[in-house]
Order: C-alpha cells, then structure tokens, then sequence
C-alpha cells in the first residue's frame, strides 16, 4: 500500500480534514488572525497576514495540508499536514511527521484537538510504524496536548520554518500499538 499524505477526505465525529487549496486562504486566515492562537507558537507574529500568507505557501508546497473543518457544520477550525514521510527501508521503520497543526480558540478544549490528532494518527499507523512531531520549545499547551496521547519526548533541535528563522523545537514519537 503506498501512504498518500493528502488524502481527499477523512473524517470522525467532530472533524473532517480536506486537502487545503489556494481558495481556502482568506477564509483559514480568518482562524488564523487572532494573536492568542499563537501566542505559545515559535513565531508569534503568525496571526499578521503577511507572515501567514508565508506559512500557507510553505503548506501548499508540502502538498500534505488539509483544512480542518467542523464536521456537522463545517466551520473552520484549523490546519494541519503530514510531511517528512520516510518509507521503510531495510534499516528504518516508516515514519512521518504531522504538525504545523492550529485550530481555532472556539475549539480549544472541546476535544477537537485530540479528535484531529486521533484521526490522523489512525490514518498514518495504515502505513508507518512510527510518528514524529515538532513542537515549539515554549509551546506548554502543544506539549502537555501531545503528552496526553503518548507522545514522548526523544530530541531536541532547531527546525527551519518554511521562509522563516530556526526555532528550538522539542521532538515527539508516538510508536503504533
């Protein structure tokens, strides 16, 4: 089975994920605009159009980005993608990345964080044996998040942000089970 980062659609309870197109800028934007979404992100300067307007390239490029959406009544809540995948060799385990991940205030809480990570994560263990993901070395609330599901810290190193500064990031793995 060959594993497609950017699958057309999946979907759980609360989200649905859907491959994120050019046109989804203004209204991602929309979630993205508030200053307290990345108020514990390595660049807190995200929310400023200009600076977002860099990360959503850097997301089209990777052509592993999804809009994340409410499922029942599609709202918008955030994004996230898969990048990095490594195919298993006859040394290494397949594994992927899955980050750049930020929902909106509203869903703060609620479980759809959880429910996203779930939904990606159950996708994925189809066909990698391992996950890794960064996160920022200030972000208490992506850490403690992604400790809550298993993941356990292994590294640390500077990640360079798509056009952006190297930021210290802590690295997690998550093995399936």
């Amino acid at each position: 089975m060959i594993f497609d980062i950017q699958p057309k659609y999946l979907q759980n309870d609360l989200i649905k994920l859907v491959p994120l197109h050019e046109n989804d800028f203004e209204e991602l934007y929309e979630v993205a605009s508030d200053p307290l979404v990345w108020e514990q992100h390595p660049n807190k300067l995200r929310y400023q159009r200009d600076i977002f307007q860099n990360f959503f390239q850097g997301a089209m490029e990777s052509k592993g980005a999804f809009f994340v959406r409410e499922a029942k009544t599609n709202e918008p809540i955030g994004s996230s993608r898969f990048y990095d995948y490594n195919p298993k060799t006859s040394s290494t385990e397949a594994s992927v990345l899955i980050g750049y991940t930020f929902i909106g205030r509203k869903y703060w809480g609620n479980g759809y964080n959880k429910a996203l990570k779930k939904l990606m994560m159950d996708y994925a263990f189809q066909y990698v044996d391992t996950i890794y993901f960064h996160i920022g070395a200030y972000n208490i609330r992506s850490q403690k998040a992604i400790e809550k599901i298993g993941g356990i810290k292994i590294d640390e190193f500077e990640v360079e942000y798509y056009g952006e500064d190297s930021k210290l990031n802590y690295i997690y793995r998550i093995n399936k089970k």
